[in-house]
């Protein structure tokens, strides 16, 4: 599992506007990487639209956005469409970068188990490092509570 301290797994995963992302290709800025469970659900969207009524603070304290998630990019580009969201969504489809984070976990509802994101959100700094991570997120006030580690 990752730490603070530790060095961020690398990865490029394709984003909802048909691009490719890199984290290496950021190196020098501060990233806010969060992974979320599904786009266009009730959590999902509070969060989403919480960083992008942020953003312009987190942007000011000197870090990028990025939502990841196991959708595609199809799915990726109608959520952020209809949520006017101003991040890249990413599309880790098979899960790999979710993995190498040690967010993607079993999960249980309703007495069915199923593998899923476990919501959580990492402050990568300039120098590809984990500064800060939060498991477990409740979607309300995340936004806020990243901007405000940021100082911004």
């Amino acid at each position: 599992m990752i730490q603070e301290g530790d060095l961020a797994p690398t990865f490029t995963l394709p984003a909802d506007d048909g691009a490719t992302v890199s984290l290496e290709d950021l190196r020098g800025k501060s990233v806010i990487l969060y992974f979320y469970p599904k786009d266009d659900t009730s959590g999902c969207t509070t969060e989403a639209c919480e960083f992008r009524d942020t953003l312009p603070r987190i942007e000011e304290g000197g870090a990028v956005v990025l939502g990841v998630s196991p959708d595609p990019v199809a799915s990726h580009k109608k959520f952020k469409e209809k949520y006017d969201l101003n991040f890249p969504l990413l599309a880790d489809e098979d899960h790999s970068v979710a993995e190498a984070y040690g967010v993607w976990k079993e999960k249980s509802m309703y007495g069915r188990k199923y593998w899923g994101v476990e919501r959580s959100t990492f402050l990568i700094d300039p120098d590809g490092k984990v500064k800060k991570a939060w498991r477990r997120v409740k979607p309300k006030g995340h936004a806020e509570a990243v901007a405000a580690e940021l100082g911004a």
